[in-house]
């Protein structure tokens, strides 16, 4: 299994029961699929460098995840498609 990384941030504007649950959706993304998160940090709420989907301010968090190419590949495509996400991205850590 390849190690990743993923931030993403999420809709402030939400109730926060709703941002946690899509931030264990994240979580959930990656078991259901055959992965195990490493790491799992929420950095808070941050003012937003510029207007994204008319958002100012955004949910940051940051998971650290073990997965196959084929699940990573999933994660990206349903994160993508989540209307709750504004931004994501995953990038591959170095194997040490």
């Amino acid at each position: 299994m390849n190690k990743y990384e993923m931030m993403f941030i999420v809709k402030a504007t939400m109730e926060s029961e709703q941002v946690k649950s899509t931030a264990e959706t994240m979580k959930k993304q990656v078991t259901d699929l055959g992965g195990n998160v490493v790491e799992f940090k929420e950095l808070g709420e941050k003012k937003l460098a510029y207007p994204i989907k008319k958002e100012l301010n955004g949910y940051y968090y940051v998971m650290q995840f073990e997965a196959n190419k084929e699940a990573e590949a999933e994660i990206r495509r349903k994160t993508g498609l989540d209307e709750n996400v504004l931004r994501h991205l995953i990038v591959k850590l170095d194997e040490e």
